[in-house]
């Protein structure tokens, strides 16, 4: 006959069945956004028979890949507390380097693809270079995150205004052809920017819950002083999450810019209202500590939706899409103000 259970026993009975109990309890911040992104497929396909298509659906992932690229080093920032408002003119000023370089490397080296290699290595160190640059200054020169990038933001399009003399710096005929696959060809029929962004995407889900430094950038974001007193290297840490923001910027603008050929004052505008809308709607909290890529990639597609519904049915005007994301913005933070 089996005995009776001991208070003991109920007491490690009923914690072990409380996280099971939780599991089963409906997330809004964990599926609000995938349930939003499905009502508005639904919507769209109401709206619109040419939503549902295969090319429209390929459309709309192509020119998610860019912002959705840089919303996942912005995940990184804001779990840890920080912010980059900078990444829009980042984009910019790496784009034009990048196109200098390759304009002036055109005449030397005879291979259109090596000097576009030479490119795309160029953008990425340019990029995590400005990363680790805003890192510096946060952690050792005790700046906070909001007023450097403020600051950046306008040095780094200021700097790009400057190189173009206030119009485009475009890229050489020569190397448009061999630069161009980068963003018009496809693999297995899905186009090259949205297999990069998968790439990026399962590689930022990897770094942050499988690596000791997505540990420690969740930590940070929770509590810095306790893991300051954990042994946790925080300087260290923020140090590689802008620098890492960065690398993303560059990748993305590596991959957009054969979409137009050029760059001007005006390349990357509101990028960083994008980025920041995505990872915002995708569930992480503003105030950081919390935060998961998937959710950060639901976000970036939703808002590539909504603004691609705009565009088929034109139910408001197509300039008020960043106001729809400034709403977006607004509605999710209102939402989340009783957020533990």
């Amino acid at each position: 006959m089996p005995s009776a259970p001991t208070p003991a026993t109920e007491v490690r009975t009923d914690a072990a069945a409380a996280p099971r109990k939780a599991s089963r309890r409906f997330d809004p911040h964990r599926f609000g956004p995938l349930l939003g992104l499905a009502l508005l497929l639904v919507v769209g396909t109401a709206l619109n028979p040419d939503f549902a298509t295969w090319d429209n659906l390929m459309n709309v992932l192509t020119r998610t890949a860019f912002i959705g690229i840089i919303s996942i080093g912005m995940c990184f920032v804001i779990i840890s507390g920080g912010i980059d408002l900078s990444v829009g003119s980042m984009a910019a000023l790496i784009a034009g380097g990048m196109i200098l370089v390759m304009n002036a490397l055109a005449g030397s080296i005879a291979s259109p693809v090596a000097v576009v290699a030479i490119g795309m290595v160029f953008a990425v160190t340019l990029g995590g270079g400005f990363g680790l640059m805003h890192g510096y200054l946060i952690t050792r020169g005790r700046i906070e995150p909001f007023i450097v990038t403020l600051g950046t933001l306008g040095i780094f399009r200021a700097v790009l205004t400057w190189l173009a003399d206030g119009g485009a710096i475009t890229l050489d005929n020569s190397l448009s052809d061999a630069y161009g696959p980068v963003y018009y060809a496809s693999l297995l029929g899905i186009p090259i920017p949205v297999w990069v962004f998968i790439l990026a995407a399962v590689a930022g889900a990897v770094l942050l819950n499988r690596t000791p430094f997505g540990r420690y950038v969740q930590a940070i974001g929770s509590n810095e002083q306790v893991a300051r007193f954990a042994a946790v290297d925080v300087d260290g840490v923020k140090l590689l999450t802008y620098g890492l923001l960065g690398v993303c910027v560059g990748i993305a603008t590596l991959l957009y810019v054969p979409r137009l050929g050029s760059a001007s004052p005006t390349t990357g505008l509101l990028w960083e209202l994008e980025a920041i809308a995505a990872v915002i709607v995708g569930g992480t909290s503003f105030k950081g500590g919390e935060g998961r890529i998937a959710g950060t990639i639901i976000g970036a597609v939703l808002l590539s939706v909504i603004s691609n519904i705009l565009n088929l049915t034109s139910i408001i005007s197509v300039y008020l899409n960043a106001a729809v994301q400034g709403c977006v913005i607004i509605a999710v933070a209102f939402l989340q103000r009783r957020r533990p």
